[in-house]
């Protein structure tokens, strides 16, 4: 058996005859759509681009953050051989300009809260501009009340779609994925893991990601699944209530998700005094009280949970270790946007801090391997792309001699062919001797630290490795009551300053000594604020040398730290929560 040859025509008029009265996409609060009104709503779009002259091939951008009626836009252009361009929400003005400019789109669906992003040399280049939460025409004209002409139907090899990535590496290029790309990863993933007709998606993550459009949102459609989105961000306050409501069966999520419920929710419980520090540092209570804490976590997601899947960058090893001794149903996801995306994932019983293996018909080789096997993940098969919009010298040079795709991931592969990945090509630094070192590695370590939030690891100018450390203000000393106190003394004094109190570290710090040095000595309630920055100072000093300690005695000579710097706010991410390293060479 090998892929079939299909459309996502194909898969969408599968599911509207055979699961025409099931739900398809839905906000949570509100009422939906059935698969056969969510086709009458893509037909309705068609003869709309039609009629403003977007024929077959032609681009048409969607921006907007996820809702119902995204989907409905993406199938109508797809499934009528033109061309999506999703464009990330975060996106600024300019980026979306380049974007638009450069994938020559004749159309736009860009809902309300993003129209402002559009110029207005942008809005008179576009021959359709509709807003996607109503699509109601802001530029062109209706679709005609005649029968329109049948839509041209695309080909296998038709490109779907032209997604502009926004990396690590600060470089955005238009990936061109065709149907047959998507479709033939949607059939490896249902021979990975099946989905069923009775499945309950939540969807956390932006629809313009490979990721989440993929896997979170044409992958239900294939077998009639239900979809359900948030009408906001992914805040606590919106995701409890949704997770009670929902009672979904599967999440698509990105580590730094369930590392931050971990690290912030879970394990304080275990470590809050001396006495729960001495059984949880005992490994069969500890697997005890992990198997209690995932059954709370389970009936937390609703109840229904069977597929957490995990993607977008490498798993911290100490929360892997707390998932699998809380039976949680997670599984690990591996890709990139020019894959369609996923390459390899494991479900169920796989190897600690692995991949799992390639999926079925895809080649996956480990190539220039040094020593200790560790070499370029290289892929060949049906989901790779079919080049970069525009750019046949980056195409050229994007894969080998020999066909394959050069991931610029590096990893090893063992007998059973479980992947392992050390890190980007990208990222990897040389150490004094000439040895490679793994910044992703060391990082690995700094975030088994319970104070550590998030990190990168880079050179300095003189080749020493700095760890760029944003820390758990929460766990090192209670900030948030320092932040409530800091909010109300300062507040009611200079109410104009209210705004720029969101965060924490140097912020504060700078905030209050200025405050002081103007009214020192004013009561008693102004020097124990004092008292408290400086023990809290005390306490981070304290925080970091220990952690600095703690690295260099778990990683070998030349991959030892100098430094650990403060990161005083939250990394700038990608779309799937990757911090962008190139703002911070």
């Amino acid at each position: 058996m090998s892929v079939r040859k299909i459309t996502l025509y194909d898969y969408l008029q599968r599911s509207l005859e055979k699961f025409p009265d099931n739900k398809s996409y839905s906000f949570i609060n509100g009422e939906g759509l059935t698969y056969r009104q969510f086709g009458e709503k893509v037909k309705s779009l068609q003869q709309i681009l039609g009629n403003n002259g977007i024929g077959q091939g032609d681009r048409v951008a969607i921006l907007g953050s996820s809702m119902p009626s995204w989907p409905v836009a993406y199938m109508a252009v797809t499934t009528s051989a033109r061309i999506a361009v999703p464009i990330l929400p975060d996106f600024t003005a300019f980026e979306i300009s380049n974007v638009i400019t450069h994938s020559e789109s004749k159309a736009i669906f860009v809902s309300k809260k993003l129209l402002y992003k559009l110029s207005e040399s942008i809005k008179s280049r576009l021959n359709l501009i509709v807003l996607l939460d109503t699509f109601e025409i802001i530029k062109g004209e209706a679709a005609a009340t005649a029968d329109a002409p049948c839509e041209p139907l695309p080909e296998s090899e038709s490109v779907a779609s032209i997604i502009y990535t926004s990396g690590t590496s600060g470089t955005s290029k238009g990936v061109m994925l065709t149907h047959g790309n998507i479709t033939s990863n949607l059939q490896m993933m249902y021979e990975l893991y099946p989905v069923m007709e009775n499945d309950v998606f939540l969807s956390l993550l932006p629809l313009s990601h490979a990721y989440e459009c993929t896997i979170g949102m044409l992958y239900p459609l294939t077998e009639g699944a239900s979809v359900y989105y948030l009408d906001g961000a992914p805040t606590p306050s919106a995701l409890i209530p949704a997770l009670k409501k929902v009672r979904p069966t599967c999440i698509l999520s990105v580590p730094l998700i369930v590392e931050k419920i971990y690290k912030n929710k879970i394990r304080p419980i275990f470590t809050r005094n001396w006495i729960m520090q001495t059984l949880y540092s005992i490994m069969p209570v500890r697997r005890i009280l992990h198997k209690f804490a995932g059954k709370k976590l389970l009936e937390m997601f609703g109840g229904r949970l069977r597929f957490f899947g995990i993607g977008g960058a490498k798993l911290d090893g100490m929360v892997e270790l707390f998932l699998r001794d809380a039976g949680f149903p997670y599984a690990i996801g591996y890709g990139l946007t020019e894959c369609s995306p996923l390459i390899a994932g494991a479900v169920g019983k796989f190897k600690y801090q692995t991949t799992g293996p390639a999926l079925k018909w895809l080649d996956v080789r480990i190539a220039d391997a040094d020593k200790n096997g560790v070499g370029e993940i290289q892929v060949k098969g049906p989901n790779v792309m079919k080049g970069y919009f525009k750019d046949p010298l980056r195409t050229e040079a994007a894969f080998t001699a020999d066909g394959y795709f050069k991931t610029k991931d590096l990893g090893k592969m063992d007998k059973e062919g479980a992947i392992f990945i050390k890190g980007r090509a990208d990222n990897m630094v040389l150490g004094p001797n000439g040895e490679n070192i793994y910044p992703e590695e060391i990082e690995a370590i700094i975030q088994e630290n319970d104070f550590v939030m998030e990190c990168i690891v880079v050179q300095d100018k003189g080749k020493n490795l700095v760890a760029k450390v944003h820390f758990n203000y929460d766990q090192i000393d209670a900030i948030k009551e320092l932040e409530t106190e800091i909010r109300k003394n300062l507040a009611e004094k200079y109410e104009q300053l209210n705004e720029k109190y969101e965060q924490l570290g140097e912020k504060y710090k700078k905030l209050l000594h200025s405050f002081f040095e103007k009214k020192e000595g004013e009561n008693a309630r102004e020097d124990y604020l004092r008292r408290r920055v400086i023990e809290f100072n005390e306490k981070l000093e304290s925080v970091k040398k220990n952690l600095l300690e703690y690295v260099n005695s778990r990683v070998n000579k030349s991959s030892r730290l100098s430094e650990i710097v403060e990161q005083t706010v939250p990394f700038e991410k990608t779309a799937t929560q990757k911090i962008k390293r190139f703002l911070y060479k």
